[in-house]
């Protein structure tokens, strides 16, 4: 088992920074054994000490060309800093802008004129393990990209964003030919709407509650929501959180699910609101109204060092494809959709060894 896991991300947003910020705050920390906000400290012989950034991709000209311990600060990037974080010695590289651009995203961010760099070099110069998709929502065809230089360069492939590709079998195909692992779609958050909403569907199932309708509503005000002001890019984030709640209901129900609008006084808070409709004994009838306020950017990452950590252990063993368990446990829409519960005990078994994905 190699000690370092070398990532690479692509996209340096506020979740890169929340995750860079993240694993500094455990390494300061680590004497203490602080594990709140991960399943534990060390996962499979690995710690958030163990997680290597060597890459780091973006076509911002606030990041480009910057040391990625500042490009994590720069604007557009408005998450809560929570540490310091010191020099890498590695300059965010110009991507393939592709679509990762929408027409919101382009009023605000001014695109780097510098050349782009060939991403399977980079990732091959640099002996990447892993590479992170944090590309903005919508970016189907530079998810696709970076997915096909993941493939050339022998790297396995984590999909932080609703493009689906691991949960997709023609590239479960290519992935076990290549004789890679990959992991998404769609990063679940520790304590997020989705996780909550699904949780709660679950429980009204289980409890022999009817659910009757349901919705959920969410804003923000960071440039996820603003980039999520271009409707055509929504597609696949719709589904993605449907989804994952509508797995939970065994009979069809009336939902509106997604991402609602850009409050730009929130800044990186993110604001749900879950209602739940339904009925219980006697058929009479139930209402559930619920609120949930959370930092957006790090409600992912500690998932993310989980969903990182496994990934590797992953790599290790050999093991290609789909990885099932760590999917279901830290995204949204992943290749087999479970409930919470068992997501984890199935995570945690792959973890120890007793399954084989």
């Amino acid at each position: 088992m190699g000690k370092k896991i070398n990532v690479a991300i692509a996209g340096v947003g506020n979740c890169a920074s929340a995750l860079i910020q993240g694993i500094q705050y455990y390494n300061s920390n680590s004497s203490q054994k602080d594990s709140i906000g991960l399943t534990s400290l060390n996962l499979g012989g690995y710690e958030p000490s163990d997680i290597n950034f060597v890459a780091a991709f973006d076509i911002a000209e606030s990041k480009v060309g910057r040391d990625l311990s500042e490009a994590i600060f720069s604007p557009p990037n408005n998450a809560l800093q929570i540490v310091d974080v010191p020099a890498f010695g590695m300059k965010v590289q110009k991507g393939d802008v592709l679509d990762g651009a929408g027409t919101h995203f382009s009023e605000i961010v001014k695109l780097s004129d510098e050349s782009n760099v060939n991403v399977k070099e980079v990732l091959q110069d640099t002996k990447t393990d892993i590479l992170i998709n944090y590309l903005p929502v919508g970016s189907r065809e530079a998810s696709r990209y970076y997915a096909e230089k993941c493939l050339e360069a022998g790297v396995c492939f984590i999909n932080a964003i609703p493009v689906f590709i691991s949960s997709n079998s023609d590239w479960h195909k290519r992935f076990i030919e290549k004789n890679l692992p990959c992991a998404g779609d769609d990063v679940m958050s520790q304590l997020g709407a989705t996780v909550v909403h699904k949780t709660l569907a679950k429980l009204w199932v289980d409890r022999g509650v009817s659910v009757d309708e349901t919705y959920q509503l969410n804003i923000g005000g960071d440039m996820d929501f603003y980039n999520m002001l271009d409707e055509d890019r929504l597609e696949d984030k719709r589904v993605s959180k449907t989804s994952a709640v509508k797995a939970m209901i065994p009979y069809d129900v009336p939902m509106r699910i997604g991402p609602s609008d850009y409050v730009n006084f929130l800044q990186n808070d993110k604001v749900c609101y879950i209602y739940m409709k339904g009925r219980f004994f006697g058929k009479v009838p139930l209402e559930m109204d619920l609120k949930l306020r959370v930092p957006d950017a790090y409600n992912s990452s500690g998932v993310m060092i989980d969903a990182i950590r496994g990934a590797k252990i992953a790599l290790d063993r050999g093991i290609s494809g789909p990885l099932e368990s760590i999917s279901a446990y830290c995204f949204k829409h992943p290749p087999v959709q479970m409930s919470y519960s068992e997501a984890k005990t199935n995570f945690i078994d792959f973890i120890d060894g007793k399954r084989d994905r």
